[in-house]
């Protein structure tokens, strides 16, 4: 999902800061899995009762029940941490899409629009977790936090396998690209109060017809 997305956040304005610019250390056997899973687990539960801002990297580790030196070995800054939360929300999603558009006697375009909005539903029934993980993720920088490159990665595996693409072209991708910036854009002017949720997916079908109009041929 495009890191480059301006996000406008009246709600919880303070951004959060990349304190150290290296890559987390991946999980390897179960039991560090485990802990990384709860991790982010602890992290999103927070965001959900508290804004971005408020969320201490120290209540995480204690509602994980890991040492503060685990989470930062995990997570250097809470905008790593919350780009995790991010990656992991959509891999979760991944597990439980739906059948691809053919199967299911869909057009391309709708899969996707069908997709996007089943996806943006999830996203904002919790707000505040909501604009945790845009913020982070719209401001962290790919070779500072290379899971916002997996974001990116996991929004388009998602969008693909809903189209039942297996071999997208460069215009493809970069048609994805697009439209994931412009669908972060949609749904922090609803997190904003600037638009419904009927309004908002009412955009989201738009921005489908218009940019996806290549793949209606």
């Amino acid at each position: 999902m495009g890191q480059s997305t301006p996000i406008g956040c009246e709600r919880g304005s303070t951004m959060p800061r990349i304190g150290v610019a290296r890559d987390g250390a991946e999980p390897s056997s179960a039991d560090q899995r485990e802990r990384h899973v709860r991790i982010l687990d602890a992290a999103a539960h927070l965001a959900t009762e508290h804004d971005l801002a408020h969320v201490q990297m120290t209540e995480v580790a204690k509602r994980a029940g890991v040492a503060i030196g685990t989470l930062y070995r995990y997570f250097p800054s809470k905008t790593h941490l919350f780009v995790g939360v991010m990656l992991h929300r959509l891999e979760r999603f991944e597990t439980r899409r739906p059948d691809p558009a053919p199967d299911r006697g869909l057009s391309v375009q709708d899969a996707i629009c069908e997709t996007l909005i089943e996806m943006t539903r999830e996203l904002v029934a919790h707000p505040s977790l909501a604009l945790a993980m845009l913020q982070s993720n719209g401001t962290a920088a790919a070779g500072a936090v290379p899971d916002s490159v997996k974001v990116e990665e996991q929004f388009q595996k998602i969008v693909l396998d809903a189209a039942g693409i297996a071999d997208p072209t460069d215009a493809d991708r970069d048609v994805l690209r697009l439209l994931s910036m412009l669908w972060y854009g949609v749904i922090i002017a609803f997190l904003n109060g600037r638009a419904t949720l009927e309004g908002t997916e009412t955009d989201i079908r738009r921005s489908c017809r218009l940019l996806l109009v290549h793949l209606a041929a």
